[in-house]
């Protein structure tokens, strides 16, 4: 007998015997998939690193479907009548294999590659935020009542939802609905004319829809468009999330740093989104570019020049989004440029001029290594930034002074200048926040609220409340465990001020004549209120206006040189019915406030204020109003106004593509 037939079974007998739980779960699951989309995978040049495996957080109790924590794929298509089989991600075989194999022309595979693409969005909204993604609740109370609110866990996802040349989030059906279509009988891409594109396999459509969902969760109230950045920010925010995924895939960035030689404000795949779908639509080139553009004439590409002028006369939502994504994408340039000026300086003996010919694999190694730092530092930047918005109207201008201000808290000394970057790109395009006369990083960053209007915002009275609530939050393991109890503490925080305005003491602090401190008025005889205002408010039994406790949220994030930031995020919100002047429809006209309480010291940072009765801003979205009422977009615009409900603003907004 060999020594071989002696040990094979002692070794099988040590494997049977061996427990599961010995094993600890893997920390992802690797899935393949499209780095951009299925055409990319029939030309030379992309061929190879257009087939990637994204890692996403492993899933131990995920179900067929795919049906996990936080998604539901649902396989229905209503144009055929027919339910597609679910995939069984968990098959030994397609865990063995990295998952199913790319196929176009597979349902199931479409199942694998919207679970990766999603769950990787999740993750970097994330690991940015420091805590649990949520979906946005099907409806909610004003008054904070946490049993009015029902759960959602999972966001569904439908592959194969219709036929069109659309795809796009539903705030009703909390789902994702992707279209698939014939392509453009004139298509100059790499489609047989008339043959199926599936919005499905890009890796951008996915990622985009993905990121309004997330939004939406977020703050729900910026689906409402009170001015002309509102949807544009939606657009532009879902772009950015999708572009700066490309800097993930580690094979696609080394093989774009070498085509373009290092310099990425050339034409490349990293600065397009969705080529395909612009293709087989009849485009000459990308859906969208964020450096550069197709001339239709002369069918080439060229790159974008900033003209600070369209920021004030380009109002379509997707074309006035692009100016922030270019912004954006610039500001991410500028950093990267700086991030291998030494790198350049030493392979080109100090000359900063590359030879000609194909740059050495460790240069293109160690640049595409800069470049996807830099990425994920203006991503994770921009995604905090959500934080420091106002949860009213946002503008451009807004979310500027939001990534300053994020990125000043977690990464005070600026040695790299990132902050100045990002000043710098908005500035090209003529991006300036409102009621600043200086851009600068100290100018643009939120004000830190004054020590004497630290009472006025309602902390000394729920500090109890709140300290008691963020020590039971590091110790939930469930997503719906945490979104049950904030609502219990929203509900508890909003019957306390309540109660706390009833006394006279703490009322005659609260109505400061000088200044409106969190943006809301509390009690009805409040000195920056008119009779007439007062009429447009809804009130409680008191008489003094309704407002909501519109959300409460935790972060937990680690700065570069390993230092910790606690924060605690509270949006107050209030609104009132309002006439639009000259016609007979009336709007709903919101204010409040986002609180940034260091945890640490337990002190409000900023208060990020929209006045309810700032009479500017209040003209400003009349006029707004005004001049679209009437017009063919007018539903696209409008989902809140004039008592109308439109339920899927994205749909519509989407389909004018």
């Amino acid at each position: 007998m060999t020594s071989e037939s002696v040990y094979q079974p002692y070794h099988n007998q040590r494997l049977n015997n061996q427990k599961s739980a010995d094993v600890a779960p893997p920390v992802f699951r690797r899935l393949r998939g499209y780095a951009f989309d299925p055409s990319l995978s029939t030309q030379m040049e992309t061929a190879v690193v257009n087939e990637i495996v994204f890692k996403v957080p492993w899933e131990r109790n995920l179900r067929r479907g795919p049906v996990g924590e936080y998604l539901e794929v649902v396989d229905f298509d209503p144009a055929s009548r027919c339910f597609y089989a679910p995939v069984n991600l968990n098959d030994p075989y397609v865990l063995a294999q990295d998952g199913l194999e790319p196929c176009e022309g597979g349902p199931q595979f479409h199942q694998q590659m919207v679970y990766a693409v999603a769950m990787t969005t999740i993750h970097n909204f994330e690991r940015a935020l420091g805590r649990w993604a949520l979906w946005s609740p099907p409806k909610y109370d004003p008054r904070g009542d946490a049993k009015s609110v029902n759960y959602v866990k999972r966001l569904r996802i439908y592959p194969h939802a219709f036929r069109g040349a659309n795809a796009y989030y539903s705030p009703q059906k909390k789902a994702l609905l992707f279209g698939y279509f014939p392509a453009s009988s004139n298509d100059p891409g790499n489609h047989v004319p008339g043959g199926t594109v599936f919005t499905c396999l890009s890796h951008d459509i996915v990622a985009h829809e993905t990121t309004h969902a997330l939004l939406d969760g977020m703050h729900r109230r910026f689906i409402e468009a009170t001015h002309p950045d509102s949807l544009a920010f939606h657009e532009a925010f879902a772009d950015i999330v999708a572009l700066f995924q490309h800097f993930t895939f580690p094979e696609v960035l080394r093989q774009q740093i070498a085509k373009t030689r290092g310099n990425l404000a050339q034409q490349s795949l990293l600065g397009e989104l969705a080529q395909e779908f612009g293709q087989a639509t009849g485009r000459y080139g990308a859906l969208r570019d964020a450096i550069g553009h197709i001339n239709p004439e002369t069918k080439q590409w060229e790159s974008l020049i900033p003209e600070p002028n369209e920021y004030q006369t380009v109002f379509e939502p997707h074309k006035r989004g692009a100016i922030l994504v270019a912004a954006v994408f610039d500001a991410f340039l500028s950093i990267y440029k700086s991030r291998v000026e030494d790198l350049l300086r030493i392979a080109t003996s100090g000359t900063g001029i590359l030879p000609a010919g194909a740059l050495h694999p460790d240069l293109v190694n160690r640049l595409a290594d800069e470049a996807a730092k830099s990425a994920r530092h203006v991503l994770h930047a921009c995604i905090r930034a959500l934080d420091y918005c106002p949860p009213v109207d946002i503008t451009f201008g807004d979310y500027l002074r939001a990534i300053i201000t994020a990125d000043y808290d977690l990464v005070p000394d600026d040695y790299r200048r990132y902050r100045i970057a990002f000043i710098e790109a908005f500035r090209r395009r003529g991006i300036y926040p409102q009621d600043i006369r200086i851009l600068s990083v100290d100018s643009l960053r939120w004000e830190v609220v004054r020590a004497e209007d630290y009472r006025e915002l309602f902390l000394p009275i729920a500090q109890q409340l709140l300290i008691a609530f963020t020590e039971q939050a590091r110790y939930f393991t469930k997503r719906e465990k945490v979104y049950k109890k904030t609502n219990e503490i929203c509900a508890e925080l909003h019957t306390l001020i309540k109660n706390t305005l009833k006394q006279a003491d703490y009322h005659a602090n609260v109505t400061k004549p000088d200044r409106l401190v969190t943006g809301l008025v509390l009690t009805k005889d409040n000195p920056h209120l008119s009779a007439t205002q007062l009429e447009q408010f809804k009130h409680d039994e008191d008489g003094n206006p309704l407002f909501e406790v519109h959300a409460l949220r935790s972060a937990q994030r680690v700065g570069p040189d390993g230092d910790v930031l606690n924060q605690l995020i509270i949006s107050l919100t209030q609104q009132r019915t309002v006439p639009i002047d000259g016609t007979d429809h009336k709007m709903t006209f919101r204010g409040g406030c986002t609180l940034i309480l260091d945890l640490k010291t337990f002190r409000v940072q900023y208060c990020i204020m929209k006045s309810i009765v700032d009479d500017q801003r209040l003209e400003r979205q009349k006029k707004y109003v005004r001049n679209r009422l009437g017009s063919s977009l007018q539903a696209t615009y409008f989902n809140r106004y004039c008592d109308e409900e439109i339920a899927e603003p994205f749909a519509l907004l989407h389909r004018e593509l």
